[in-house]
């Protein structure tokens, strides 16, 4: 065989293994999916109370929807450790520097 026929005869043998050999498939192990956001579940939430609901009227009351704060007062309230480093932070008015620091890990630092 001459070199130019070898050549040819590799490069055919070389895409027919390709072409019977797709892309790898998604691997088996692949991760279980995860839980819907908390904006995936407020969208989740108002399609289904907009059902019925058709053109300029259900934009209207997506936009009102989606923009509604949640019902979960956990959103809106302070945790305990805001509500402190908000009482600090009014009674560090006018410390500055070291002597603010000191206060502020002091008053934290206490339990409320």
């Amino acid at each position: 065989m001459t070199k130019a026929a070898l050549a040819a005869l590799l490069c055919a043998c070389a895409f027919a293994a390709q072409a019977a050999d797709p892309a790898p498939a998604a691997p088996a192990d692949k991760p279980a999916a995860k839980a819907p956001t908390a904006q995936q579940s407020k969208m989740k939430s108002c399609n289904t109370q907009a059902e019925g609901k058709k053109g300029d009227d259900r934009k209207a009351f997506m936009k009102e929807c989606l923009s509604a704060k949640g019902s979960d007062a956990t959103s809106t309230a302070a945790t305990p450790q805001q509500s402190r480093m908000k009482e600090c932070n009014t009674q560090a008015d006018g410390k500055k520097g070291d002597d603010r620091k000191a206060f502020m890990k002091e008053c934290l630092a206490k339990k409320a």
